[in-house]
């Protein structure tokens, strides 16, 4: 064969990344709509209010002051600032404006970190199961993803199953609290493990706080603001799930040099930057009060006690998650195959769901639902699980 007559390819990166079973769940929900078929959606991961008018007033304004042009590439000075100020106040981490950067959404943040942080051949662990696009993020920055099963980590201490996992190419930690899916939430005492770890082998940490405003038991630990834990760890957060602003797709990322000028080269080259008139829109989202928030958290946490109630009593045995908008119960009583679970009740119930193992081998023998969704969906869709499961 000519050099001619190749076939055009795509890049050998590539060949190992595929598309979320999710999109799939999607697409088929979808189908049974167009059809007109109800669907009990819990399959979702947006929130069940949208987006307050506050922000969307702030972008109409922003858009009236023709705030449309170019905006520095690591984002507007004023959100930049408010940022910092928050990262201060809230999560007790030691930032300064120059260590804060705009990015388009929580993914975004967390891709240019990898992308940051890893050559061809790092191995990052992962606490599993976890948000599916991590894999695939690692994996096109050539790297590795050592999965570390959280359940075996709490049960058997943090320390021992980071060591069991660790191998001499380990560089970095994914380390994701609250989860998504299982809704963990990792204790301080879990956090200042870590960060041991991270200090004792000379690590990097990339942490994802994208559900920060929705930890129901516990609390909220910023691992970035343990000591000597800010200059070894980039720090990612989105506005989607706090503000319900999943479309608008903007979030941030706080570290430190080196990592900081690397996380401006990889924006700067793959998006020059957030749109101008949303970055003022999130400005206005900043100053939208803690009382507020609390009362979403109370809302979700309403939700969240009457689905995990009603999937014990229909014998699908459900932990209750402490943290983000998640029930991730066993279905082994089903099926130990969660994708024919997923398939089951989707066909038979008209109740959407997320196979388990799509999180990872770990996730199998689980759907995830989601309870961001209006209050009186939960009873009506635990009901039609209740006549096909019996």
């Amino acid at each position: 064969m000519t050099t001619k007559t190749k076939p055009i390819r795509l890049a050998k990166r590539l060949d190992e990344v595929g598309f979320s079973d999710i999109v799939q769940i999607r697409n088929k929900v979808l189908e049974l709509r167009a059809a007109g078929k109800p669907v009990h959606a819990f399959h979702g991961g947006e929130p069940f209010f949208e987006t307050p008018d506050v922000i969307k007033y702030a972008g109409l304004k922003a858009l009236v002051e023709n705030k449309t042009r170019y905006a520095p590439s690591s984002g507007i000075e004023p959100l930049r600032t408010a940022i910092a100020k928050k990262l201060h106040t809230k999560n007790h981490i030691e930032a300064d404006v120059d260590d804060v950067i705009v990015t388009c959404g929580g993914a975004h943040a967390l891709y240019v970190a990898f992308q940051t942080v890893l050559d061809p051949g790092d191995d990052v662990l992962v606490f599993a199961p976890f948000w599916t696009p991590i894999r695939d993020m690692v994996t096109l920055a050539q790297a590795r993803p050592v999965m570390v099963p959280t359940a075996t980590a709490r049960r058997n201490g943090l320390t021992a199953t980071l060591e069991h996992f660790s191998t001499p190419a380990t560089r970095a930690i994914y380390y994701n609290t609250p989860q998504n899916p299982s809704g963990v939430v990792f204790s301080r005492g879990e956090a200042e493990e870590v960060a041991a770890f991270a200090k004792n082998h000379n690590l990097v940490v990339i942490a994802d706080e994208a559900y920060e405003d929705l930890v129901y038991e516990g609390e909220h630990v910023s691992i970035a603001s343990l000591p000597g834990m800010a200059e070894r760890t980039i720090t990612t957060y989105t506005f989607s799930k706090t503000y319900a602003m999943t479309g608008w797709r903007v979030g941030y990322a706080v570290a430190k040099e080196p990592f900081m000028t690397g996380l401006r080269k990889l924006v700067l080259y793959s998006t020059n930057g957030v749109s101008t008139p949303t970055q003022w829109a999130v400005l206005e989202a900043m100053a939208v009060q803690d009382a507020t928030i609390a009362a979403r958290r109370e809302e979700y946490r309403q939700r969240r006690d009457l689905l995990v109630k009603g999937l014990n009593d229909l014998g699908l045995e459900c932990d209750v998650p402490a943290g983000a908008f998640y029930a991730f119960p066993s279905v082994r009583k089903i099926d130990k195959d969660s994708r024919r679970v997923a398939v089951h009740l989707l066909e038979k119930a008209h109740v959407a769901t997320i196979p388990g193992v799509v999180f990872g081998a770990q996730g199998e023998g689980h759907v995830r639902f989601s309870y961001a969704v209006p209050v009186d969906a939960i009873p009506a869709g635990l009901e039609a699980l209740r006549k096909v499961l019996g």
